[in-house]
């Protein structure tokens, strides 16, 4: 079976079967990519994932890093560090891969070696039978190819060796690490490069309820802040201070909270720790790689 020299990288966080569905529709694709690292942040799975996930780690067809803490951009660090591969596709857990996703992403690479980010189409569960017309503003389910601005986290493709000549990816994007994608992307574009979306790289989120991202509740509900600290630290760090001003009467004044007003104490609560806790982070500095653009191989 022939390989593309690509590694896809696939964090994981509380996913069980749709976790191994996910790497068997990778491990099925022709071409498939010459590796695939799993970055598994979950302490412990049920039995009968974790013996699929041993017997692909047995068979050489995964690699099975197991991570002890929760964290999006430090287990996507752990993917830049481990590929073999110049290039490193990022997925999520939750997907159905269409049978281009793969090859496109190489191709998009090839024909811009300049170095560029390679932003493939995600179509939502709400998506599935929605026409998108051309004339439509962008969204990630979009069908036409064009230069864009950010990217979405479960399905972009980046050279390793300049993501590790940027740092990484800011490990201070903590809990849901919301944000951390504009973040990267802020800094690709400074350094003078580009995004590239590619329609023909396309997968189906399925968006699964439990695991990932969801197991820090809804963000409209809680009253932690697990879902806003991104948000703030990312104005932070940009200089975008009228959204970080803006954001606390932006986050109560909306339909849900017009429909549950008793939610609002909550949810300003957990805005005000969320942007305490992002100017903490914010003078700590940066948490990215090391030195990582001297490291080379797994």
């Amino acid at each position: 079976m022939s390989r593309l020299a690509l590694t896809v990288a696939i964090p994981t966080y509380r996913r069980e079967a749709v976790l191994v569905d996910t790497l068997r529709s990778l491990l099925a694709m022709e071409p498939r990519a010459a590796e695939i690292l799993v970055l598994d942040q979950t302490a412990t799975h049920e039995p009968e994932t974790s013996h699929a996930l041993q017997a692909m780690a047995d068979a050489g067809d995964i690699g099975w890093v197991r991570l002890t803490l929760p964290s999006i951009p430090a287990a996507m660090n752990q993917g830049l560090l481990r590929a073999a591969c110049p290039l490193v596709l990022f997925l999520d857990d939750d997907i159905a891969p269409e049978a281009g996703l793969l090859a496109a992403h190489v191709q998009a690479h090839a024909a811009h070696p300049q170095g560029i980010i390679v932003a493939g189409r995600v179509i939502q569960p709400w998506e599935e039978d929605v026409a998108v017309a051309n004339g439509d503003p962008f969204r990630f389910a979009s069908t036409q190819p064009r230069w864009i601005h950010e990217f979405m986290g479960g399905n972009f493709s980046v050279p390793r060796a300049i993501a590790l000549e940027l740092g990484g990816f800011d490990e201070n994007f903590v809990k849901v690490a919301y944000r951390f994608e504009a973040e990267f992307a802020h800094r690709f574009k400074a350094c003078g490069r580009q995004i590239r979306f590619e329609p023909a790289a396309c997968l189906h989120h399925l968006k699964v309820t439990a695991g990932g991202t969801r197991t820090f509740g809804d963000h409209l509900s809680t009253w932690r802040p697990d879902h806003a600290v991104g948000a703030y630290y990312f104005a932070l760090r940009t200089g975008t201070w009228r959204d970080f001003a803006t954001r606390p009467l932006r986050s109560v004044t909306t339909r849900y909270h017009l429909r549950h007003p008793w939610r609002i104490v909550g949810t300003l609560f957990a805005e005000l720790s969320a942007m305490a806790w992002a100017a903490a982070l914010t003078l700590r500095g940066p948490k990215r790689l090391p030195d990582a653009a001297t490291r080379t191989g797994p």
